[in-house]
């Protein structure tokens, strides 16, 4: 067990701690915590505005910075875009992240124990993460 489930309040393993987490970071306002201001995702901030390429590049490495800043079980390695432009226009964009699993790192050790990648998929104002 590494932690409790956010909705059924039952025990979870640690990658699911994970995946927990990063949708907890990404769906927080930065300033929204009390007691931590700064944080974080910041995405949220950036959604429904008009898609252009350094936007989207902005929306990308806020992304990663705020997983590999707020989620020490994760470093990401690499997020691409998937779905079509008319998707996209739409609201309905998806990014594979890839990331080094280290499932001790929130406690200081951050050996690396596989590569894995899941899909974070954005759809009008919800947020959904599901392993590959």
């Amino acid at each position: 067990m590494a932690g409790i489930d956010r909705r059924t309040f039952k025990p979870i393993e640690s990658l699911t701690s994970a995946y927990q987490g990063v949708e907890v970071i990404v769906t927080t306002l930065i300033g929204d915590r009390v007691m931590r201001r700064e944080f974080g995702g910041g995405i949220l901030e950036l959604l429904g505005r008009l898609v252009t390429a350094p936007l989207f590049a902005a929306f990308q490495q806020i992304i990663a910075t705020a997983i590999d800043l707020w989620e020490p079980r994760f470093r990401v390695r690499r997020i691409t875009p998937q779905g079509s432009v008319e998707e996209i226009r739409l609201g309905h964009l998806g990014l594979v992240i890839e990331v080094d699993y280290r499932p001790r790192g929130h406690l200081g050790d951050f050996t690396v124990e596989r590569v894995l990648s899941f899909t974070m998929l954005f759809r009008e104002a919800n947020i959904s993460i599901s392993s590959s």
